[in-house]
């Protein structure tokens, strides 16, 4: 096999010939980052084209469809003649006239007969491999299709022979008598950037780390954590109705900057909430567990996450009141820190409260954390009125002493 695909009279470029390229591996390359996929064909008579799903598996490109879909209809047992088309939009070009505007892309087009695919292992092979292109991992983290399913879902195979690449790059081509007109040229950068999951209503898990576009590193992701009082399990939807009903005390929530969570929903928005932080990478989420019995009792996260700065701020903790004054918060806090300085190699942990809890500034104190100052009208409070933050911090150099004090602390306890 050559590096090369053989230009064709169909895959023969006519104009700007210096766009047009047919090495295999830039191909394969577009072809397995472009979800964008459209396939053109033709009945009776009349011309179609079709968004469709694909995904490339060696020398050949498979396509989804409905057994009673249009395209599935016309192909029969014999195949039909497509022509296909991917594309990634690169950024849009801004000429000094009108007909220099363009765009930066890189596109692959494939020419053949595709034929439908009926042995049950390719079909079942290509299922599997469209499934992974979402998200490695998502094939055995999914339920396989049944036979039924199997059956309505029609798969054709498209080898890739007719093959052409063409792409454009760089900045605008203006003609030299426009150089001088005053008017902005150059190139808008495109990318694709995917957002935050959206965890569908009476999903329990949280989302899957392959998810496409995770900005995650270990600084934002949680992990198990365990001790004697308390037991730090990643934060999932499925905590909700054990964490509303441990937090579920307006005492709790005297001084949290932002309105009580009064229903489940509630609750479960707050959650998701932080698992978009997580995504947006700037938290990371736990729920706090009574290790005995399962119960929640609370929430706690990272903020302000800087694995650059190497700093994490440590927040949004609340503990159902029964819970107070027990280990639960000390041991959560150590846990947190030694993960914090003893794992990521944090040089700094700090904490935010409102200026009126004195309760939260002396547990933070007992924690051998330092009052670093005072932000003033740093946010509202849920009743209208502005809040000072005051600051604290633990440095890497003050941590070794500090974990001493906490571990003496609960060995007492």
């Amino acid at each position: 096999m050559t590096d090369v695909y053989a230009a064709t009279d169909r895959t023969t470029a006519t104009r700007t010939r210096d766009r047009m390229h047919y090495d295999r591996e830039r191909a394969h390359a577009i072809l397995d980052e472009a979800f964008d996929c459209a396939v053109g064909f033709v009945v009776q008579g009349e011309p179609r084209v079709l968004p469709t799903l694909h995904v490339r598996v060696g020398e050949t490109l498979y396509l989804h469809g409905s057994t009673g879909g249009r395209m599935a209809l016309t192909a029969g047992t014999d195949g039909i003649p497509v022509c296909v088309s991917v594309t990634l939009l690169d950024g849009l070009v801004y000429g000094r006239s009108h007909m220099h505007h363009s765009a930066n892309y890189r596109s692959v087009v494939v020419h053949g007969v595709a034929r439908p695919v009926t042995d049950l292992a390719e079909k079942t092979a290509a299922m599997h491999a469209l499934v992974e292109k979402s998200g490695a991992g998502r094939a055995a983290d999914s339920r396989p299709p049944t036979k039924r399913e199997m059956a309505q879902t029609n798969v054709l195979a498209l080898p890739l022979v007719e093959v052409s690449v063409r792409a454009r790059d760089g900045g605008v081509i203006d003609d030299p008598e426009d150089l001088a007109l005053p008017h902005w040229a150059g190139v808008l950068p495109v990318r694709r950037v995917t957002g935050p999951p959206e965890t569908q209503a009476g999903v329990p898990v949280p989302p899957p780390a392959y998810l496409a576009g995770n900005p995650t590193t270990a600084w934002q992701t949680p992990v198990l954590l365990e001790g004697r009082h308390v037991r730090l399990e990643p934060l999932s939807p499925s905590h909700a109705p054990g964490m509303f009903e441990a937090l579920d005390d307006e005492e709790v929530w005297r001084h949290i900057p932002q309105p009580q969570a009064r229903t489940v929903e509630d609750t479960a928005a707050d959650i998701a909430e932080v698992i978009r932080g997580q995504w947006r990478g700037d938290r990371a989420g736990w729920a706090q567990v009574d290790p005995a019995t399962g119960a929640v009792m609370g929430i706690t996260t990272y903020h302000d996450v800087d694995p650059n700065r190497r700093s994490v701020g440590i927040g949004h903790t609340m503990l159902g009141r029964k819970w107070w004054r027990t280990g639960v918060n000390t041991e959560a806090k150590l846990l947190l820190l030694e993960r914090a300085f003893d794992v990521l190699g944090a040089a700094k942990v700090f904490w935010y409260t409102d200026i009126r809890n004195d309760r939260s500034q002396n547990a933070i104190a007992r924690l051998g954390a330092s009052r670093d100052g005072l932000i003033r009208r740093q946010r509202l409070r849920p009743d209208g009125s502005w809040r000072d933050t005051v600051v604290f911090a633990l440095t890497a150099e003050e941590w070794p002493a500090a974990a001493q004090r906490l571990r003496d602390r609960l060995a007492l306890g």
